[in-house]
């Protein structure tokens, strides 16, 4: 995977901190990575309790269902992303809506 050189300034302005962004990201990130690895295991906990009979044809299953996850971007690069695209919904906890 080739670095990429993001230019700051652009998170800077959705937030007016970037400190703020980061967290942000880093944040949006975590949620990310947290659904997908709810989904992965909600896929592969089909695959328990099968007899020896079976497990290779499970086997090759559960290796293609666990490449699917792998070849997708990382949970950071999409959070980026999305920051970028401006799709992430975000409030500061102190402030009330309204």
């Amino acid at each position: 995977m080739p670095v990429k050189t993001l230019n700051v300034e652009n998170y800077q302005q959705a937030t007016g901190n970037l400190y703020e962004a980061i967290v942000i990201m880093s944040k949006r990130a975590r949620q990310i990575s947290a659904r997908e690895k709810m989904e992965l295991d909600e896929k592969l906990k089909y695959f328990e309790g099968f007899e020896e009979e079976e497990e290779f044809q499970f086997n090759e299953e559960q290796e293609a269902i666990s490449k699917e996850y792998e070849i997708r971007a990382h949970a950071t690069q999409r959070s980026i992303q999305e920051m970028a695209d401006d799709e992430v919904y975000y409030r500061k906890p102190d402030q009330q809506d309204g």
